[in-house]
């Protein structure tokens, strides 16, 4: 017997690939009552960013701002995806929105935020999208092959829509 789908944890880029991945992980939820946990990770600054940054922009004070305002234009651009998603639903599945429990947007980095979110909440099932880059690394991509490396939880990779 297949274990019990409780809390589902949907990991957006924000990309195309994205949204597809966001229908499943609803559809499912829907089906199984689970409660739904949005993350979106914006990816730490490499160390050359940092640099970079430093270079350009002298006052720390003004670093601190461009970095905050990064994980703010995210948090928009996410909040933006989801009042755009749940317009277009007809109102009956429009319900399973009330199953959101959680939508965070963090600075980290993707692999070990996801993992390490996946097993604080207990986490059933992990969803994510691909994006659109080459053939092996485009089908999986880094984020979503090395945390299917790293979890015993499963994971849904869904696939570009040719929608």
């Amino acid at each position: 017997m297949l274990p019990e789908i409780r809390k589902i944890l949907y990991s957006t880029d924000l990309s195309a690939g994205s949204t597809a991945a966001f229908e499943h992980a609803t559809y499912i939820a829907k089906k199984t009552g689970a409660e739904i946990h949005i993350l979106h990770i914006v990816e730490k600054l490499s160390s050359e960013a940092k640099i970079t940054l430093q270079t350009y922009v002298m006052d720390s004070s003004s670093r601190h701002e461009l970095l905050q305002e990064r994980v703010q234009n995210a948090r928009k651009k996410l909040d933006e995806r989801q009042a755009n998603f749940w317009d277009n639903l007809h109102k009956d599945d429009a319900d399973v929105q009330k199953q959101i429990k959680s939508i965070n947007v963090i600075e980290a980095y993707p692999e070990e935020t996801i993992l390490k979110m996946a097993k604080d909440l207990d986490i059933d099932l992990i969803v994510m999208g691909t994006h659109d880059k080459g053939l092996l690394h485009t089908f999986l991509g880094s984020v979503a092959k090395n945390v299917l490396s790293h979890t015993r939880t499963p994971v849904m990779i869904v696939p570009l829509s040719k929608r």
